[in-house]
């Protein structure tokens, strides 16, 4: 086949099928996202099955290969992983809703870890697979003889590497941000799909058999360009991604409400008429009250729900957030009238404090990942850092927003740093306060006071009363070891535990993110 003694058009092969397999790759963690995180663990699972795709592909590849040299087969194949690639946004959150569905009524246990490992298996093992078979197959149409055979595989293998190379920086800081993980898909699997129509168009065959393929891909282009994740959602005001997150705004008579996760809770609220937010939000002030906040650093500043309670209520406070995600904070100002004189700091929340040289009255650390902290702000060097920036009389709030053991280890690795804490449930959550001096949590409720909001004092009353001096233990987090994920995956089990039951007598109905 004349096209076929075209090295460059082999090599291009070669090129563009490693850096579909890379973008597709970025591309499943973003789908699997909004269900079941990001997290290290969901990553793994994403790595291990599309290393086995591909390392199955890679010795069937070899074998078909040698059974039929037809170049055809492998451009077919091409194809076909180019059209199921198309078909993902278009099918791919409602194949991921039906597996949870039917793993909901049969498993127990680690039911995110597995509806994970099932969806990424259903969804991008095959199109890998046949990915997977292109190097093999090629090495048999590029070599002519074995004096240039092993230089033949080196050089397609540079530039299988150099196209996942560009596969992966392309889609996290161009294609996703730019036009949406869906557009993504489809961007990659066009490419794909025009590889493999170039081999075809010169050999004149399987005329029908393209002809279907476009027709599928056109389809998908019209009806995959839809980057809506919660399907089942007709209140949305916003949603959309950034390099860092899925985002959606909603809105209501009372509130808006900013969520990184479509599953799992509120991550920034505004309350329209100025009032208290019902949340962890309005606990957390108890912070500045205690050190009377002249200074306030806020690492992990979402839309500013915290800045804003504090700017209401000690509005000559200096005010700085950190926030890693610059997206959230345009949305801050567009959706959630973030003050404009309120600076925030597009930068991880360790990163800044290892730069910055002031020193604060209180820092409050709100820095989710998804449904756990990121890892490198738990551990004990990163609580030194906190400590080394906050004044003799000042107050850190952290917010815990699940139950369960890695409380415990967040627990043990403050009271490590500081001696004097509070530990109080916060509607859902749990805040602790740490400070320096025990005695600066006295009189909590008569210093509210002094700010003439009832409703505030009424509830500084009620933390004065509830709030517990935390027992340390020996469950210390560090730099090195801080199983942050394992412990939060395991924690947000616990929290499907008591929802199955539900499910399983009302059906979807019985899912909390209906009434979300």
């Amino acid at each position: 086949m004349q096209i076929l003694k075209n090295r460059a058009y082999l090599y291009a092969t070669e090129f563009f099928a490693g850096m579909s397999v890379m973008a597709v790759e970025l591309g499943a963690s973003r789908l699997l996202a909004p269900y079941f995180s990001s997290s290290q663990i969901v990553w793994t699972i994403i790595i291990g099955t599309i290393m086995i795709a591909l390392a199955l592909g890679n010795v069937f590849g070899g074998r078909w290969a040698d059974e039929n040299s037809n170049p055809a087969r492998l451009y077919r194949r091409i194809i076909l992983a180019a059209v199921w690639i198309a078909l993902i946004p278009v099918l791919g959150k409602y194949l991921i809703a039906a597996i949870a569905g039917a793993l909901v009524m049969t498993i127990d246990t680690n039911l995110l870890i597995w509806a994970a490992f099932f969806s990424c298996m259903a969804i991008f093992v095959f199109p890998l697979f046949l990915l997977g078979t292109v190097t093999p197959s090629l090495v048999k149409y590029a070599t002519d003889s074995l004096e240039h055979n092993a230089r033949v595989v080196g050089n397609l293998n540079a530039f299988n590497t150099i196209g996942s190379i560009i596969g992966t920086f392309l889609p996290t800081f161009v294609t996703i941000p730019a036009v949406g993980t869906a557009i993504t898909f489809l961007i990659f699997s066009g490419i794909l799909f025009l590889i493999g129509l170039a081999y075809f168009i010169s050999s004149g065959g399987q005329k029908f058999f393209c002809a279907t393929a476009a027709a599928i891909f056109i389809i998908c282009g019209i009806f995959g360009n839809n980057n809506s994740f919660a399907f089942w959602r007709e209140d949305l005001t916003y949603e959309g991604e950034s390099i860092y997150n899925y985002l959606q705004v909603r809105d209501n008579e009372r509130s808006t409400i900013l969520s990184t996760n479509v599953l799992f809770g509120v991550q920034s609220i505004r309350v329209k008429d100025n009032s208290l937010t019902g949340m962890y939000y309005d606990y957390a002030l108890a912070a500045p009250i205690l050190a009377e906040g002249k200074e306030i650093l806020i690492l992990g500043m979402g839309t500013g729900t915290f800045a804003q309670a504090c700017r209401k209520y000690f509005p000559a406070a200096k005010i700085t957030g950190v926030e890693i995600d610059e997206k959230i904070t345009a949305l801050a100002h567009k959706y959630f009238a973030l003050d404009e004189d309120i600076p925030v700091v597009t930068y991880d929340g360790r990163a800044y404090l290892a730069a910055d040289k002031n020193f604060y009255d209180v820092i409050m650390v709100d820095a989710y990942q998804d449904i756990t902290i990121p890892f490198q702000m738990s551990s004990i060097e990163f609580f030194n850092l906190v400590k080394a920036h906050l004044r003799r009389g000042g107050v850190m709030v952290v917010n815990m927003n699940m139950r369960g053991e890695i409380n415990d280890w967040l627990i043990d690795t403050i009271l490590e740093i500081f001696p004097a804490a509070r530990i109080v449930d916060a509607g859902g959550n749990r805040e602790l306060f740490a400070s320096f001096d025990e005695n600066i949590f006295e009189n909590l409720s008569g210093r509210a006071n002094l700010l003439g909001d009832e409703d505030l004092t009424a509830l500084m009353e009620n933390i004065a009363q509830d709030w517990q001096v935390p027992i340390r233990g020996e469950k210390i987090l560090t730099d090195d070891k801080a199983p942050i994920e394992m412990l939060g995956m395991q924690a947000i089990d616990k929290i499907i535990q008591r929802q199955l039951k539900n499910y399983r007598e009302n059906g979807i109905r019985g899912l909390p993110f209906q009434d979300l």
